[in-house]
C-alpha cells in the first residue's frame, strides 16, 4: 500500500506520496535481543499548513479536527508501534492517517430546523394532560365538613 504513488483520501482528494515523510526509532516495550537494535516504531509526518494537495478550506478544517495531533509549526504526527514489524507499522500509521484526513475532510450535513406536526403536538398534549389526571387522582381528597 505506501509504495503506491498518492495516498487516496477520498474521491476528491489524493495526497502525493513525497508530502509524506516517516520517521523511524526504536519502539518501546518487550522485544528481547531484538528491541534495541530495530527502529519498528514510525511516526508519520504531513505538512498540513504547506501542503499543496489541500485547498485553504481543506486546510482550515483538518487543522481544525486533528488540532491534537498537529504541533505549533502545522505540522501532522502520527506514530504507531503496534506490532514488531516496521512494515505493518507503516502501513498502520498509513490507514490511520487516512481515516483520519477522510473524517476530518467530510463536510457535515447542514441541519434543517423543523416544526413538530399537528398531530405530534395534539399527541404530547394529550400525554400530558393525561399524566396531569393520574397525578391528580393520586391527591388526597378534600376533606368533608
Amino acid at each position: 500500500m505506501w509504495e503506491e504513488a498518492e495516498i487516496r483520501v477520498n474521491d476528491r482528494v489524493a495526497i502525493p506520496r513525497g508530502e509524506v515523510r516517516f520517521r523511524f526509532t526504536p519502539s518501546g516495550g518487550p522485544g528481547g535481543q531484538h528491541a534495541n537494535r530495530s527502529a519498528t516504531q514510525v511516526e508519520l509526518l504531513f505538512d498540513v499548513g504547506r501542503s499543496p494537495s489541500l485547498t485553504d478550506q481543506e486546510r482550515a478544517r483538518v487543522g481544525a479536527a486533528l488540532k491534537g495531533y498537529i504541533d505549533g509549526g502545522g505540522i501532522l504526527h502520527l506514530v504507531s508501534q503496534a506490532t514488531r514489524s516496521q512494515y505493518r507499522n507503516r502501513e498502520d500509521v498509513l490507514l490511520r492517517f487516512q481515516r483520519l484526513l477522510r473524517g476530518a475532510l467530510r463536510v457535515p450535513k447542514a441541519r434543517r430546523p423543523t416544526r413538530p406536526t399537528a398531530g405530534a403536538r395534539r399527541a404530547r398534549l394529550e400525554g400530558k394532560r393525561r399524566r396531569a389526571e393520574v397525578k391528580r387522582a393520586r391527591r388526597r381528597p378534600p376533606a368533608a365538613e
